[in-house]
């Protein structure tokens, strides 16, 4: 009788939480999470990417102890789902760019393990730079490697001539390719037309076990989940809030991040006038986060762009509605439950599209918005079970799949 295979597989990914860094690739941490039970064996190889200014000849003098160094660093840690951590910092000059990083990734898992392969027959990479690269560069010859892209800077990394091409070769020698939504597949089509059959769609999985204790019964909690940077339209949710809350006192927003915003939000509240209605908590632990927001009443999202938004989901997941930009991945993902999990408005550059959805969804809450029908619908979408079930059905050819798995995202699409 032939021996049952092992299901051991490699995660390679340039973002994970760290202590510092709490909320920097949760939504890695969550598909390891989500994954990591059905698989006899789970080993998360982090590149932490750590950046200075260095000379050339520092630049040199670093890169050779940290190689040495780092082939005596072997000790992994537990992290989520019973899979063990190994983290692998990676030394980058300031001012380099996609390529060089992923060179780098490379070479530097290749010094943590000794020059050895990576010692798992399926390795899934996330970021196809610098993750996929580096996987293609370690996996040992059998194995089967897989990339989930969801980088909102793909642009960026599609620049240059050599990273383009570096790209092309992990879409050459991945077994298999997931983007998270359209937002990313659509540009990954436009620059390799010749991958077009090689790229497919794979969800971020959602936690949906915890609900919040009480339904939500107003919409006076405002909370917003996110970096405290430009992108992310927090200057503008502020100002929204502002006017809203000269109707309505009661109102507070809660923002729950860091960034390069959070001293002049903090000023900019105080010349408003709500200071006191303003909470900042900073970065918080992905547990800490979804706590809030089983406290809060409305996820407020403001964002000019992004590939799958798993915020908005986690929310749902809590049992609380979600005012949110159609900014790429939200639209695609709330497709068929917009209505019920609450109300989408147009990335625009004045507050007054915020307020307009708010007072949108206040005039038609709790009775045309039906938050037990959207948690259904998109736990059977992104649920741990679900996305898990999708990741094992490729990982291992025997794991029969549902008929719910969200491998491929088109059915949520018109």
């Amino acid at each position: 009788m032939a021996a049952t295979p092992v299901k051991d597989v490699a995660i390679v990914t340039p973002w994970y939480p760290t202590r510092d860094m709490p909320f920097r690739g949760a939504f890695v941490q969550a598909m390891v999470g989500a994954t990591a039970p059905g698989c006899d064996r789970v080993t998360v190889y982090h590149g932490d990417a750590w950046v200075a200014a260095l000379s050339d000849r520092d630049d040199e003098l670093v890169g050779r102890a940290h190689a040495e160094l780092l082939g005596l660093a072997t000790e992994q840690t537990p992290t989520v789902g019973g899979a063990n951590l190994r983290y692998v910092p990676v030394p980058i000059p300031r001012g380099r760019w996609h390529a060089e990083i992923a060179h780098r990734h490379a070479a530097t898992l290749k010094a943590a393990l000794g020059g050895k392969p990576i010692d798992a027959p399926v390795v899934h990479a996330h970021v196809g730079l610098p993750g996929g690269w580096a996987a293609i560069r370690n996996a040992r010859p059998d194995a089967r490697i897989f990339v989930t892209e969801h980088a909102t800077f793909l642009d960026q990394v599609l620049d240059t001539p050599e990273a383009r091409q570096m790209y092309d070769e992990v879409l050459h020698q991945a077994d298999g390719f997931f983007a998270v939504g359209e937002a990313v597949r659509a540009p990954l089509l436009a620059a390799f037309p010749h991958h077009a059959d090689r790229i497919t769609f794979i969800a971020n999985p959602i936690d949906f076990d915890v609900s919040r204790p009480e339904p939500v019964t107003d919409l006076r909690r405002w909370l917003y989940v996110g970096g405290l940077i430009p992108r992310k339209g927090v200057d503008l949710l502020l100002e929204a809030f502002a006017t809203c809350r000269a109707e309505d006192p009661t109102l507070t927003l809660t923002l729950v991040g860091a960034g390069e915003l959070a001293g002049r939000l903090a000023e900019r509240a105080a010349e408003l006038g709500i200071a006191e209605a303003v909470t900042q908590t900073g970065a918080v632990a992905p547990d800490e986060a979804l706590r809030l927001m089983r406290e809060h009443d409305l996820l407020v999202h403001n964002s000019r762009f992004e590939t799958f938004g798993v915020t908005v989901i986690e929310a749902a997941a809590a049992g609380m509605p979600v005012l949110v930009t159609r900014c790429g991945g939200p639209e695609e993902t709330l497709a068929g439950v917009e209505e019920s999990a609450g109300e989408l408005i147009d990335v625009a550059d004045t507050p007054d599209v915020i307020v307009a959805g708010y007072r949108r969804l206040r005039s038609r809450f709790p009775q045309q918005v039906d938050l037990a029908l959207a948690r259904r619908e998109l736990a059977a979408r992104y649920s741990y079970p679900a996305v898990a079930r999708a990741h094992h059905r490729i990982w291992f050819a025997d794991t029969p799949a549902g008929p719910s798995d969200p491998v491929s995202v088109p059915a949520q699409r018109s």
